[in-house]
């Protein structure tokens, strides 16, 4: 019997001393949040509102793998502080800034979507509409109001500081075979797992459950689905996180398939690369001013560049202190071209030096913070979410 993902009613408190126990079981439970991994066939009905859309008929494209070694990286100082947050189970993502510097947030294990302001040092935690403990991804638009998904409540969440006004934007339901009940059927959620925003403000929004990107027209309100395989599927393909490259066009990654994916928004086509290594495990996504392609893994400490114009593949290994335990997951591609990941279990900050090809580490003074989200505020910080804290380090 496989078992289905379905929405949580309740708080788990119990999360925080389970996910150290078991890294890969953080992945799990922690960073997906709305749903265990799990494949559920291809029987998956097709949500309703669906746009067609016309996919690249050309196979996935394996990325050539180039220089694959790491040098022992180097050792950097700086400056970490710490914020603990009012209570504890939060269960922090993503981290974002506005325009006055304030470090915005999900709580998933609160069902909070929470805003920290350095110069008072001061939370505010706002319980979003219609909340089930999904709140994941988190954006700030050009005019400082807030984005974010709520996985469970399955929508798109459109929040207004300045007047405490929220939009809402749901998302389709799916009905798929119940594997426990013959002939019955389960509903799950879309399931909206991160959003960026275009240079015009549209959303792009990956649909963890629906194997989907997202597209949300902010100025009418449409919404459109862009299946994301000939046969549409369920939890099968795993979409994860999205990106917006120099050139407006979509990148995202397929936890599951390892795989790379791009959508052309003109169009609709999407075009797949597949990792060289079987075992990337995709998870963030950014992209640099020359439109290079990064990707944090869950795999070995590795983290992915690709070269969408050569597909070639550089892979950098972030240091860790015994295989399994080295997964990535939060990147940033900061305005001077740097490159910042969070290096889960080895409790470190760590910067790329892309030229000599190795790392710079940053030990977080605090033992067992798990660092997950990161983003680069002003005056060079960069803030980042642990258990229960905000953390910042100016290097």
């Amino acid at each position: 019997m496989e078992p289905i993902a379905v929405p949580r009613t309740t708080p788990r408190s119990s999360r925080l001393s389970t996910r150290r126990r078991n890294i890969w079981f953080l992945l799990v439970v922690l960073l997906l949040g709305v749903v265990t991994i799990v494949a559920l066939g291809s029987g998956g009905a097709r949500p309703s509102g669906q746009a067609n859309v016309t996919q690249s008929t050309t196979p996935p494209t394996t990325a050539t793998k180039t220089q694959s070694t790491t040098p022992q990286p180097l050792t950097g100082t700086g400056e970490f502080r710490e914020y603990p947050l009012p209570q504890s189970d939060s269960q922090m993502m993503r981290p974002a800034t506005d325009h006055e510097g304030r470090i915005w947030f999900g709580e998933m294990g609160r069902n909070f979507l929470a805003v920290f302001d350095p110069r008072t040092q001061a939370f505010q935690q706002m319980t979003p509409p219609r909340g089930r403990y999904g709140v994941m991804s988190v954006q700030v638009a050009s005019d400082d109001t807030i984005w974010f998904v709520e996985q469970y409540a399955n929508y798109i969440g459109h929040y207004f500081p300045t007047t405490g006004h929220y939009q809402v934007y749901p998302l389709p339901t799916l009905s798929v075979p119940d594997p426990s009940h013959a002939g019955k059927t389960l509903s799950l959620p879309s399931a909206p797992n991160e959003l960026v925003l275009d240079a015009h403000g549209t959303v792009w929004f990956t649909e963890f459950n629906a194997d989907a990107l997202g597209r949300l027209d902010p100025h009418t309100g449409l919404m459109r689905h862009y299946p994301l395989s000939a046969r549409r599927s369920v939890q099968k393909l795993i979409p994860y996180g999205v990106t917006v490259d120099q050139e407006g066009v979509i990148w995202f990654t397929e936890m599951s398939s390892n795989r790379i994916g791009r959508l052309d928004p003109a169009t609709g086509s999407i075009h797949l690369f597949t990792s060289p290594r079987p075992d990337l495990s995709p998870m963030e996504i950014a992209s640099d001013a020359q439109g290079n392609i990064w990707v944090t893994s869950f795999s070995g400490g590795l983290l992915l560049r690709l070269d969408p114009h050569t597909s070639v593949s550089t892979s950098y290994y972030a240091p860790f202190s015994s295989p399994g335990t080295g997964g990535l997951y939060g990147l940033v591609v900061t305005p001077t071209g740097e490159i910042w990941v969070t290096v889960l279990a080895e409790n470190m900050v760590a910067r790329l030096h892309v030229v000599a090809h190795r790392f710079i580490s940053y030990a977080i003074p605090t033992p067992g913070s798990e660092p997950l989200g990161i983003v680069m505020g002003a005056k060079h910080t960069l803030w980042f979410t642990e258990v229960d804290k905000i953390g910042m380090l100016q290097s």
